[in-house]
């Protein structure tokens, strides 16, 4: 998935794997230009669907897109944007709209740093990002997604009320987004007991690297948070 910085911009991450197959070739070719959002049209995300959704929920980083296209299954009246910018991912999501016939779906496939300053103000009504690049070399820990930067930027397009949820197998990298998130003043943990981020959240849909991680005996935990009012919260 992408990987951002705190103050440095520019992408770390591959954005290509093994050369796609000829039908998923021609997804990234002839559906990707018709899903992808326009950054100039993003500030109204809500105006990217045929329908106006009764909410849009937003997903950095899908991976191959196992979560984005289960939640937009499950909610049919919400609309979806997904960032992902490893072309290989993006292709796998495509197959997923097709065959299950996905009209709820919109993409940006670069850089969610692109989109973000693009959104409109509070138009963001859920946010996720699950399992994340953690970066965990030190000298790296500057390359990982979550950041103060990216935090001031979320809390920009999350509406007031909104929910962040993450999650992570790396423990260091839980350790280092639970400390950004609990200081920033934007953001309310929402655990109230340890089963609150030990189990993921009942809606919650099990990723590839979920699976991955599950498969090898690692511990995978699960925060939520929840945007402040503005009223009481820097925006």
């Amino acid at each position: 998935m992408t990987s951002q910085g705190q103050d440095h911009p520019r992408f770390h991450g591959r954005r290509h794997g093994k050369p796609l197959r000829p039908r998923r070739a021609e997804l990234v070719a002839g559906l990707l230009p018709r899903l992808r959002v326009p950054l100039d049209a993003a500030a109204r995300p809500d105006t990217l669907f045929a329908e106006p959704p009764a909410a849009v929920w937003l997903e950095i980083g899908f991976g191959a897109g196992e979560h984005l296209a289960a939640q937009a299954a499950a909610h049919p009246d919400v609309g979806f944007i997904g960032c992902e910018p490893f072309v290989n991912g993006v292709a796998a999501l495509l197959a997923r709209i097709q065959a299950e016939d996905l009209s709820n779906i919109r993409l940006h496939d670069d850089d969610a740093r692109q989109l973000l300053p693009a959104l409109g103000a509070a138009s963001i009504d859920r946010a996720f990002v699950l399992f994340s690049d953690p970066w965990p070399k030190r000298r790296h820990h500057k390359r990982r997604l979550i950041s103060p930067g990216f935090l001031d930027a979320l809390a920009r397009v999350l509406a007031d009320g909104a929910e962040f949820r993450f999650a992570s197998d790396h423990m260091g990298f839980v350790r280092w987004t639970l400390d950004l998130l609990t200081r920033h003043a934007a953001f309310e943990w929402t655990a109230r007991r340890p089963g609150d981020w030990r189990r993921r959240p009942p809606d919650g849909v099990e990723t590839r690297y979920e699976q991955k991680a599950l498969a090898r005996g690692a511990a995978c935990v699960y925060l939520s948070f929840r945007r402040r009012p503005r009223d009481t919260a820097a925006a």
